[in-house]
């Protein structure tokens, strides 16, 4: 018995067929008669690979230069002890890597934000902020840091990071944060607080 067919419903099955055949991971077999491949064009020889231009590596999907790339890998915050603005080994360590970032990216600029944790009055801690802040800046200068690349500014106990009383949420709220001020005319960085 004869299925009628339409040319829609011909068409529709040669192209599932084609698909299908498309699809499959199996190279196609090719015998001792066939054709040899046409040679190609001289634009789509490959180039050996010292010719092809090298791109940054790009780890974990994160790409160099980009705001994302400064936080993960390199670290945007250092941390201090109550009621200090001494940068301490840990400290040195992410600052030191910060400076290598912002020698690679000679055109970010940054505002280093000092904060203080909740304890304390406002201007007390306004004032700790603004050494914290110093404290990072001038370390970064001494690295080679052009200091007309960085600002400071302080929030004080009026950005907390983490908002219980405790000494855990204390301790993250002792820190001074290195903040691209700007991160719009990177390419592929995003601006964020």
């Amino acid at each position: 018995m004869r299925i009628p067919s339409t040319p829609c419903q011909s068409f529709g099955m040669a192209l599932a067929f084609l698909l299908t055949a498309c699809a499959s991971d199996t190279p196609p077999e090719v015998s001792a008669s066939s054709p040899a491949p046409a040679p190609r064009a001289a634009s789509q020889l490959q180039r050996p690979a010292s010719a092809v231009p090298r791109r940054p590596t790009i780890q974990s999907g994160i790409i160099p230069g980009t705001l994302q790339d400064f936080e993960v890998n390199v670290g945007d915050r250092v941390f201090f002890a109550f009621d200090k603005s001494d940068l301490d080994d840990t400290a040195r360590v992410t600052l030191q890597k910060q400076a290598t970032w912002f020698s690679r990216y000679q055109a970010v600029t940054v505002a280093v934000q000092g904060n203080a944790d909740e304890r304390g009055t406002r201007e007390y801690n306004l004032a700790l902020g603004a050494r914290r802040a110093a404290a990072g800046k001038d370390y970064l200068v001494s690295l080679g840091v052009r200091s007309g690349r960085l600002a400071t500014i302080s929030f004080g106990k009026e950005r907390p990071v983490c908002v219980e009383s405790n000494e855990t949420c204390w301790s993250q709220n002792r820190r001074a944060v290195a903040a691209i001020m700007n991160a719009v005319s990177m390419p592929n960085v995003a601006m964020r607080n």
